[in-house]
Parts: C-alpha cells; sequence; structure tokens
C-alpha cells in the first residue's frame, strides 16, 4: 500500500511556525513577572526569621517566629468535587533566613488516626499514602522548576521538573520532619539556597502545593484547581514573595567519596575468585553566579546505582532504560530537546508514547555498554543553569580504556541552548559530540534546532502547545549518504474531558545519533489522538470514563506502508475507590523491511505482511489498600499466529516500611513457524528503617536470558548530602544443559560520600 502524502511532515513544521503569531497574542498577557497586584496569582509573603532564632526541625512549629508568619489556606478539590472546598483543612506558612527557606505545613484531620501511609524510603513514589506535594519555580519562567514529596512518616522524594517531565532520580539537599498529632499532622521543612539556582534580582518565586487524603480519594490545592491545569502546570503556580537578601554561600560543593569494591566475572571469561581494590574520586560544584551551577567529576565510580528492571522485548527494536546515575541526573532537563516528547506541565497527553522518542543525546551511551556493563569515568564536567533569557547544557565526559572489558577511552560533549520566548515558549539548539580518542573510529557529531510554542489561554483557559524540531548527524563509518537527518512537529491539545494531538517525524535512512537514542530510521511517522473523558456530575461510584482513539502509521520513505495501529479504547473507567477498569481493541498491519528473529530457530521473512486483530483488558485496585494489583491480560493475533500475554503487578504492604513487590510477565506464542513462551518474574522487598536508612533486594528472572540477577542495596543518609552504600549484586546463569545454576559474575561494594558545603 502506498501512503501519498510525502509533504505532510514538511506541511506540519510549516503549520506549526504559523502558529507562532497566534500563541505570541495569547501569550503576550501573561508576563512571567508578578504586577502590582501578583497578576492575579495567589500570593504568600515570606516571614523573615528575626536575628538570633533558628528553626529546629521536630514538625512542632514551637519556635517564636512561626506565630507571626501569616497562614494561607483556602485549598481547593481537584477531585472529586472540583472547585469545592476541601474536607480537611490545610495551612501553610512560609518564613526564611539568610540560608534557607522553611516551609511549615498544616493537616487538620477530623480522623487524626485515620491517616494511611506506608512509604518511608528516600525518592519513592508515594502512589498509596496520604501526602504533601509542592512545587517551586526558582526562576519564576513557567519552564522549568524543583517538585518535592512527603508523607506522615517523614517520607522526602523531589525531582527536577523540565520541558520532557520530571527527573525524579535528582537528589537535593534538603531536610525535614513530620509530626502526627491529635489535630492530624504536620511538617516542617528546611530547603537551603544551596540547593536551587535562582536568580538573586527576584524576591518572587513561583509555588504551588497540594494534599491527597488517600482514605477519600481527596486531592486539594492551593492554586490551579482546574483539571487541566494542576501542580506542576507552574504558569498556573502562585507566588512566593519577599526572598530578599539570601545567599548561597560561596557557592562551592566538595563532595569526596571513597570505595571498596570486590568482584569476580567466572562465566564471562574473568576471574573465578573475588578481587578487591579501594578507590576514591571527588565531585566539585561550584555555582559561577547564582544562576548557573558546574560540577565536576573525577575517577567518578557509580557502585551505588540500582540495577534496571528488565523488560520483555517482542519487538524488533531497542528498549529504552532510564539513567540511574548522580553525575548525568544532576541538571539533565537543561539538555531535553523537543523530539524527546514526554509533554509539558504534568498534565500528560497521549498517542505514541514513548514508542517515536527521538532523543539527540541519551546520557547512557556514556560510560555503560550496550548491555549496561559499567566502564570507567576519569572525568567529567558540566555547566548548567542560566544566562540572561537562555538556559544553558554543557556536558563534557571522558571514559578510560578497559582492555579486558573491551572498552576503548572516549570523549564526549553535549551542548544545549533554549532562548526563553513569551511566557511558555522557547527557541533552541543542541550539538553533541563522540571521539574515540584510539583513532579507531571517526568522530562523529550531531546537530540541531527545535521551536516550541504553548499557552494556557486557548479559549480562555485551555491549554495549547506546538513544537518543531530538526536534526543532523555525521554518517557512521563507511556511509556516505547524505540522508542523515530527522525532522518533526506535533500540535497538541491536553486538556481533561478532550485530549488530542497530531505528531508526525520523517527519519531519513542513515540518521544514527552517535550519543543518542533511536528505534528506528528510514522511516516516515503520523500518529493522531484523541480521548473524551467525561465526569458523571455527582455519580457515588463513578469518577470518569474514558474513550481514546489514536491512529499510528508508519510508511518508508517512499510512503510505502509498514505498520498502522488503531488502538481504541472501548471503555476506560475510573471509580471514586480508586479502582480502574479499561478495555482495548487493536488492529495492526506490519510489513517486514528486515528479517525478524523473534526467538531461537523462529524467523519471520523479509516482505512477510500481517493483519490481526489484538484485545486488552487492564484492571488496577486502589493503590492505599493493603493488598493492591494491577495486571494486563492481552489476546488474539499476532503476526502468523497468536499470542497471549499476562502481566500482573502484586503489591504487598504489610505496615509502614515493609513493602513487598511482585512482578510476573508471562508470554505464550504460537506461529506457522514454531511456538515459544517467555516468563519474567521479580520480587523486591524493602525493609524501610527510617526516612533514612533502607534496605531493598531485588531478584529478576527472565527465560529470554535465563540470567537470575540478585541485588542486595542497603543505603544510610547520615546527614543530609552524606550517604553510606552497601550494595551486592549476583547474576546466575540458568543453564538448561547441565541443569543447574552457574555463577555470571557477583560484586561487593561499599560507598561513603561527604558533602562540604561553603
Amino acid at each position: 500500500m502506498r501512503i501519498a502524502c510525502p509533504g505532510v511532515v514538511r506541511l506540519l513544521l510549516i503549520a506549526a511556525l504559523l502558529l507562532v503569531p497566534a500563541l505570541a497574542n495569547i501569550a503576550s498577557g501573561q508576563a512571567s513577572s508578578p504586577a502590582a497586584e501578583n497578576g492575579g496569582r495567589r500570593a504568600i509573603e515570606a516571614l523573615r526569621i528575626p536575628d538570633g532564632q533558628r528553626v529546629t526541625l521536630d514538625g512542632r512549629f514551637d519556635e517564636p517566629f512561626w506565630a507571626n508568619a501569616i497562614p494561607s489556606g483556602d485549598f481547593v478539590q481537584i477531585d472529586p468535587a472540583n472547585g469545592q472546598a476541601p474536607t480537611e483543612r490545610t495551612e501553610v506558612r512560609i518564613a526564611f533566613d539568610a540560608d534557607a527557606l522553611y516551609i511549615a505545613v498544616t493537616c487538620y484531620d477530623s480522623d487524626p488516626d485515620g491517616w494511611i501511609a506506608y512509604q518511608m524510603r528516600r525518592d519513592e513514589g508515594l502512589p498509596s499514602d496520604d501526602k504533601i506535594r509542592w512545587t517551586i519555580d526558582t526562576f519564576l519562567d513557567a519552564r522549568s522548576g524543583y517538585f518535592f514529596e512527603m508523607n506522615p512518616l517523614g517520607h522526602m522524594a523531589d525531582a527536577l521538573m523540565g520541558g520532557n517531565g520530571q527527573n525524579r532520580a535528582w537528589d537535593g539537599i534538603w531536610n525535614a520532619r513530620a509530626r502526627r498529632s491529635e489535630i492530624g499532622w504536620t511538617l516542617e521543612i528546611e530547603l537551603p539556597f544551596r540547593t536551587f539556582n535562582f536568580n538573586p534580582n527576584s524576591d518572587t518565586w513561583g509555588f504551588n502545593i497540594e494534599r491527597t487524603v488517600q482514605r477519600k480519594n481527596e486531592i486539594s490545592i492551593w492554586t490551579g484547581w482546574r483539571r487541566n491545569q494542576g501542580l506542576q502546570r507552574m504558569t498556573n503556580a502562585g507566588l512566593i514573595t519577599g526572598i530578599r537578601n539570601v545567599t548561597q554561600g560561596r557557592g562551592l560543593d566538595i563532595k569526596p567519596y571513597g570505595v571498596y569494591l570486590s568482584e569476580s566475572a567466572p562465566g564471562r571469561g574473568g576471574s573465578r575468585t573475588m578481587t578487591g581494590n579501594a578507590n576514591a574520586g571527588v565531585d566539585l560544584f561550584y555555582n559561577p553566579t547564582p544562576l548557573l551551577r558546574t560540577n565536576v567529576t573525577v575517577n567518578t565510580d557509580f557502585a551505588q546505582t540500582e540495577v534496571d528492571q528488565r523488560q520483555v522485548n517482542l519487538t524488533r527494536f531497542s528498549l529504552l532504560f532510564p539513567e540511574q546515575r548522580d553525575f548525568f541526573l544532576d541538571g539533565s532537563t537543561f539538555l531535553d530537546f523537543a523530539s524527546a516528547g514526554g509533554g509539558g506541565g504534568g498534565f500528560q497527553g497521549g498517542g505514541a508514547g514513548n514508542d517515536d522518542q527521538i532523543i539527540p543525546f541519551q546520557s547512557r551511551r556514556v560510560g555503560l555498554s550496550t548491555t549496561g556493563a559499567p566502564q570507567k569515568v576519569d572525568f567529567g564536567g558540566k555547566l548548567t543553569g542560566q544566562v540572561g533569557a537562555q538556559d544553558v547544557g554543557i556536558l563534557h565526559v571522558r571514559t578510560g580504556e578497559e582492555d579486558d572489558k573491551g572498552f576503548a577511552s572516549e570523549d564526549f560533549t553535549a551542548v544545549r541552548v533554549k532562548r526563553r520566548l513569551l511566557a511558555q515558549s522557547y527557541v533552541g539548539a543542541i550539538y553533541t559530540r563522540r571521539d574515540p580518542l584510539s583513532g579507531a573510529g571517526r568522530e562523529r557529531h550531531t546537530t540541531g534546532v527545535d521551536l516550541s510554542m504553548a499557552t494556557n489561554g486557548f479559549l480562555g483557559s485551555q491549554n495549547l502547545e506546538a513544537n518543531a524540531w530538526f536534526l543532523n548527524a555525521t554518517p557512521a563509518a563507511g556511509v556516505s549518504s547524505t540522508n542523515t537527518s530527522a525532522f518533526g512537529a506535533n500540535v497538541e491539545y491536553p486538556n481533561d474531558r478532550w485530549n488530542a494531538s497530531f505528531k508526525a517525524s520523517d527519519i531519513q535512512e542513515d540518521f544514527d545519533p552517535a550519543v543518542g537514542f533511536l528505534r528506528r530510521r528510514g522511516i516516515r511517522r503520523y500518529v493522531p489522538y484523541a480521548q473524551f473523558a467525561p465526569r458523571p456530575r455527582g455519580h457515588r461510584y463513578i469518577r470518569q470514563i474514558r474513550f481514546n482513539a489514536s491512529l499510528d502509521v508508519i510508511t518508508d520513505r517512499k510512503n510505502e506502508l509498514l505498520n498502522r495501529d488503531i488502538d481504541l479504547t472501548l471503555f476506560g473507567l475510573q471509580l471514586q475507590s480508586g479502582d480502574n477498569l479499561s478495555v482495548n481493541a487493536i488492529r495492526r498491519h506490519e510489513r517486514l523491511d528486515s528479517p525478524f528473529r523473534i526467538s531461537q530457530g523462529i524467523t519471520l521473512p523479509l516482505g512477510a505482511q500481517y493483519d490481526y486483530n489484538r484485545f486488552r483488558v487492564f484492571a488496577s485496585t486502589a493503590n492505599r489498600r493493603v493488598l493492591a494489583f494491577n495486571g494486563r491480560f492481552e489476546f488474539g493475533d499476532f503476526y502468523s499466529g497468536t499470542r497471549t500475554q499476562r502481566n500482573v503487578n502484586l503489591t504487598v504492604r504489610a505496615r509502614p516500611g515493609l513493602i513487598l513487590y511482585l512482578t510476573g510477565d508471562w508470554n505464550t506464542v504460537s506461529l506457522r513457524e514454531g511456538t515459544f513462551s517467555t516468563r519474567l518474574y521479580r520480587l523486591i522487598g524493602e525493609t524501610q528503617f527510617s526516612p533514612f536508612m533502607a534496605l531493598v533486594n531485588d531478584v529478576q528472572y527472565d527465560t529470554q536470558s535465563s540470567v537470575i540477577g540478585w541485588q542486595s542495596r542497603f543505603r544510610w543518609i547520615l546527614t543530609p548530602g552524606t550517604d553510606l552504600y552497601v550494595v551486592y549484586t549476583h547474576n546466575w546463569l540458568d543453564d538448561i544443559v547441565l541443569d543447574r545454576l552457574t555463577t555470571l559474575d557477583k560484586r561487593a561494594a561499599s560507598k561513603i560520600l561527604y558533602t562540604y558545603r561553603f
């Protein structure tokens, strides 16, 4: 089949550019600086703590100055009664001294023993717990910010917010305490100014705060209560005012570390006995200005990194795994590019999801093999922040040569600049470089430009976003083609009742970003998506009904059809209890443009074409339950035969701090060419002694690799910024021929990090 639309991508690029004047007119009235009366935005005046008074973090608010801090309350429900007053009252007070911002939150509760909380481990999500979440936009630019959350047990989590969503693996240095009492529960929070980048010439920050009462499935917020707004869309946030005469100190953090590592790899051709060595390194953080942050790392080691969660892959293309190494995570949102998708402002749209991600810089290409084996990093440097109206991110890393592991030394560079436009928009450029220092390969470069325009004032109060991007990469060694570019655009209408988008991209045959991630090349892709999600008013049981439709069309660059997916949500239901159910029907056409080895001994031939139907049922219980379940059952045609998939995730919250996660994924595939099955099992047990100490055991097995992996990871946060890790990892091969388990590798590491702040 031939798709007669060779110019659609180019037309969409032009359409995105034509949207600029319209969006500019809408956005021109949305100045990011507060007017005389804060531009209609809610505001909290931060209280300056008198000289001689200090904060003792205990959740009691018994310091004299708290009595003078004017509380801000009057939260508004997001759910279930949108726009109404919440059933439980919340108050927020804010104070500061020269070194830190302090937040006092009082969560009044008519049933003070009715709180629900299980999680204590640092940086874990809180889907099951009562919680307070807040966001801070230190630059008051509505494009980036910081996210925090806590529960009644004192759990602490944080994230960076950028154009492509949250970076939850970021670890800021801050401290807090929770206290439960006869009135409910309270939080007393200390946020050092050294943890943030901010504009010292502005005394106003963007701010918003949200509360969840799990037993009522109720969410309320300080400002931005409409369902297409929410906590992380900072254009709808309120303000903290009066932050003056504060300091980041000298802006210098020194973070030395020491590590002892012992390892062996008898199943991978290495030593059979554990051999150990001690090592040390240092990270230096310096703020040359309050808006810029630099990071230099020497002799870097990532012994404390969590293992990747395995995935079953029955596609022809690579899977994307998240970055988990601290150096690459810090400031990573400054290297985001529009082609990576992800949506903005915390309100996620739909459509192609992550399958159409084209990432010009993916840090996992630095210092990691394709299988995730770590490579030594000799040194690295990074600069992130703002220079005038520009957001800037610069990174350079040199990896070390390791002949015994097959690693060669390389230089990696990434440079990203975004010029802020209007209230929520930008134009930007990116450059990446990969240079094999041994001379065995060629130096390769990727360059790109992107444009993003957005407003939250379309048709009065609706969100509208559009972006366009272009990338060009140096061809790989031995390739003399000029077809080394990729470009695309999308328009999104991400709102609550109606959510729609249209995305298009064109990836030429030899486009290959040397430090990026790409699932597929030599294609054109078009993805329209629409969702209608009404909410029955006043219904006792039903909160929302959802109907989705998406079309995903992929052609080769001669416009011959390769894939066409029609995915319909026939029925999606969210109950007031928090339980969910959805039923999907999928119609798929696929033509193989290369042979597909789907399993050992089974290869589907080049040029084969398949049309098939599949059905999917998804169900989940409310996360607040002691025993929470979500699962997916998918069945129907699959290439030349059938496939049945069962996925089960079970969470057992035995008591606060003792949590068990069990995952099972089973595939049964029967094709004309042969039959096979896959199985994946995962067991994670968490023993959380306090918000500052936890032991996690993670055991995984999958039949595709026949490897059993176990990681035991202990973390003790001695003080914020000072951490002790003890990690043991062991991998066994399930040898079917010998009917036994054979050790592939094992690794034990202990690491301590300490932060000196000047």
